[in-house]
């Protein structure tokens, strides 16, 4: 049985990889602050034997000195989420993204000098390609970014930094250590609180709409079920030749953000009303994006043969179902969901 410290692990993903490694016969140690995540999101594990929980900060060198004391494999979930918080709050992007990496890094490379092998998967994100202009986009790709004085890409470049530090401890130091760029990773938990698009259509479309579609809506973009994610993650990291190497995790099968909201208007029934609103309008005048994030997964492909199980239209039609049941669960006041049932 290993042992396996899951930060961030009440959050969308962190949840579902804490299930996957119960499921294999783990024993898991979550720690979060529920900043953005919630401990509703483990209710289904919570009183397993082999999981224990601690709500906590990942900057907390004791609490995490402790944690990693026999710990086998670190997964280093915890991290700003979302383009509304990012936008809204760069200094906590910034903050809560290099930190606790660093802080986390120190510890494992003392664990490491003293003889404790202890391997670290280090998420990271598709937001360090910035606005890379190539229709595709492989690990080695150049990372391009907007001006300081927009911090639509504080996100990214903090990112980009947790990477490099990662990368020059297992270089210096020989900790092992493999890094995931995720692409736009989708499924059952996820909110739309922090503008994460597919969950934030949805909702919108069970309380009958508008969908608000941001700018022109041909931005293309890639969606991954969370459980074929989470499937890739844990063959990473059972892949030795895995360690000191980047991996895009993803899908590659592109959709712009207009065909994603008739997508999940047909997935809900019909008919429901698409609004367009302006990038400023929906964050400042300042926020720029990026029109294509589509990666290559040749690498990742050839590492670990990833094959996703899961097509766009099921995904949609699960985040559907999920979002269905939470409304019929506990419908806001006065704002019960309308949509076909």
């Amino acid at each position: 049985m290993k042992h396996c410290v899951v930060t961030g692990g009440a959050g969308f993903i962190g949840s579902h990889l804490a299930e996957a490694l119960l499921a294999r016969g783990d024993r898991v140690s979550v720690v979060d602050d529920e900043s953005t995540g919630t401990i509703q999101n483990l209710s289904g594990v919570l009183d397993h034997p082999d999981l224990s929980y601690t709500k906590g900060s990942v900057a907390d060198r004791p609490l995490i000195r402790s944690l990693l004391a026999d710990a086998d494999e670190v997964y280093h979930m915890a991290a700003a989420v979302g383009v509304a918080l990012i936008a809204s709050s760069p200094v906590r992007t910034i903050e809560t993204n290099i930190y606790p990496t660093e802080l986390l890094l120190e510890e494992l490379a003392q664990r490491h000098a003293g003889g404790h092998r202890v391997k670290l998967f280090l998420a990271s994100t598709s937001e360090v390609y910035g606005k890379n202009p190539k229709p595709q986009w492989h690990e080695e790709e150049d990372l391009v970014f907007g001006p300081t004085t927009r911090p639509r890409w504080s996100y990214g470049v903090s990112k980009a930094i947790d990477e490099f530090l990662a990368l020059a401890y297992c270089r210096e130091q020989g900790l092992p250590v493999v890094v995931g760029r995720f692409f736009n990773v989708v499924g059952p938990r996820q909110t739309g609180a922090y503008g994460m698009v597919l969950p934030r259509f949805v909702e919108a479309a069970l309380k009958g709409g508008p969908l608000v579609v941001h700018d022109d809506g041909r931005q293309v973009r890639c969606f991954a079920h969370v459980s074929d994610v989470i499937r890739a993650v844990l063959a990473l990291m059972d892949t030795p030749r895995a360690v000191g190497q980047v991996f895009n995790i993803g899908s590659d099968q592109p959709v712009s953000i207009l065909e994603l909201a008739r997508e999940v208007i047909a997935a809900v029934g019909g008919p429901l009303e698409i609004r367009f609103q302006s990038y400023a309008e929906a964050y400042s005048e300042d926020f720029e994006d990026c029109r294509r994030r589509v990666p290559d997964l040749t690498r990742l492909r050839s590492t670990i043969h990833f094959q996703p199980r899961y097509g766009l239209k099921e995904t949609i039609r699960e985040v559907v179902r999920w979002k269905r049941h939470q409304f019929l669960q506990s419908p806001p006041p006065g704002d019960a969901p309308r949509g076909t049932p």
